[in-house]
């Protein structure tokens, strides 16, 4: 048996504050909101908390509500995640050459993501509306459209509009992450492939983006996390309208524990949400990190 040294125990000493506040601050309530889940816990009715089991979460995975709203988180994220990653790459590369100005456009590209969330999406709200908004005035003015359109009221536009705004604001986190891989890549591998006669074409899909795993991983993964839970910008920008256009599963959590009172199925919406988050991360990691 393993005797604890002094060094050990003065290690333990350190280390047990932190690990009570991350216990108090995150076990705690995990482990707690889990237990709510498996009560029949209603605001409405606060004498009345029967232990139902599983029954929440039997109940939704058996709702269409629940399993549209999953769409549609899979259907933004998927948009966004693909545009940011795109975007932040083609920003990366850009600000990697070194060209006259290029201080002030990294300065200008972190202006958005300088912008908290509800601001952005006050921004984005003035800009969409029908009225008097920048969007309608621009198009109008270039001849694009005849009239001023409703953009946030269209049911087939919301979702994208909305991942727009959400795009905006996470693309220079993303670009700094991607810059940083891009310019860890040592200059000895492009050197080689110039020597072997390598195009630029070739020397960016067998050098570049190869070197740039771990950057993509990164961005990938914490912008999944991100966008599969968002919820300020569907809150601000149409409360789930029109309709259940916007209705994604961060909404859904929401209205089931904040407006229905339902505090047992929110907590096992919350609980599914994490689940499924984690079981993405776990993806996304096992993916692209083969050969990192």
């Amino acid at each position: 048996m393993r005797r604890f040294t002094y060094d050990d125990r003065t290690a333990l000493v350190f280390i047990a504050p932190v690990m009570a506040v991350l216990g108090l601050v995150a076990v705690f309530p995990i482990g707690y909101s889990f237990y709510i889940s498996l009560f029949q816990i209603k605001l409405t009715r606060p004498n009345r908390t029967p232990f139902v089991w599983l029954d929440n979460y039997i109940q939704l995975f058996g709702d269409d509500l629940f399993w549209t709203a999953v769409l549609r988180t899979v259907t933004f994220t998927v948009m966004s995640v693909t545009a940011i990653t795109v975007l932040a790459l083609l920003a990366a590369l850009l600000l990697n050459e070194k060209f006259p100005g290029r201080r002030l456009v990294s300065t200008i590209l972190l202006i958005p993501w300088a912008i908290p969330y509800v601001a952005d999406a006050l921004m984005w709200k003035w800009i969409y509306d029908s009225g008097y908004g920048a969007l309608n005035g621009l198009l109008y003015q270039l001849g694009f459209i005849e009239k001023y359109l409703v953009w946030l009221g269209d049911q087939q536009k919301t979702l994208p509009l909305i991942a727009n705004a959400f795009v905006w604001k996470e693309v220079p986190l993303a670009t700094i992450l991607l810059l940083v891989s891009l310019k860890s890549i040592p200059q000895d591998l492009y050197n080689a492939a110039r020597v072997d006669g390598a195009p630029l074409l070739q020397r960016f899909l067998h050098v570049t983006l190869p070197s740039m795993r771990t950057g993509f991983m990164l961005v990938i993964l914490y912008e999944t996390m991100i966008s599969i839970r968002h919820f300020d910008l569907f809150f601000v920008l149409t409360e789930g309208g029109p309709g259940t256009a916007s209705h994604v599963l961060s909404w859904e959590i929401y209205i089931e524990t904040f407006r229905n009172l339902s505090f047992g199925s929110g907590a096992a919406m919350s609980y599914v949400l994490a689940l499924v988050t984690f079981a993405l991360a776990y993806f996304v990691i096992k993916i692209l990190g083969r050969s990192v």
